[in-house]
């Protein structure tokens, strides 16, 4: 019950240029490991629906997931971005762009969006 989000963008070599294999550096909320590499990539779930339907179960599950990239540079933070949204768009949405900002304690540049995502049960 959750979207496919890793295995996507897992399988794009644009992706996995920048966020390597073996692990590709693309993490559920709060599992990225300490000290991990610069970039990096989270994501979580912050709402999601069943598709309800009178007389009969749902078929399809929307997740709406943000994403946040970690770099050391701006630039590099906008590039993983863009390879991610690439990666996401022919199976799903993007629908926010929230913003950039620096991190006060790691001093790390954040670049983040929301994605929504339709699932088929």
């Amino acid at each position: 019950m959750t979207p496919p989000i890793f295995q996507v963008c897992a399988s794009d070599t644009n992706v996995t240029a920048l966020l390597g294999t073996g692990p590709t550096r693309l993490f559920p909320f709060g599992q990225a490991p300490q000290g991990v590499t610069l970039p990096y990539a989270v994501w979580q779930t912050i709402s999601g629906l069943p598709e309800n339907y009178l007389g009969q179960v749902p078929d399809l599950d929307s997740y709406t997931i943000q994403i946040d990239v970690y770099a050391g540079r701006g630039s590099e933070a906008r590039q993983v971005a863009a390879a991610l949204r690439d990666s996401i768009e022919p199976h799903a949405h993007v629908v926010g762009w929230n913003g950039e900002s620096t991190d006060p304690d790691t001093g790390h540049r954040r670049y983040g969006f929301d994605v929504e995502w339709h699932v088929h049960r």
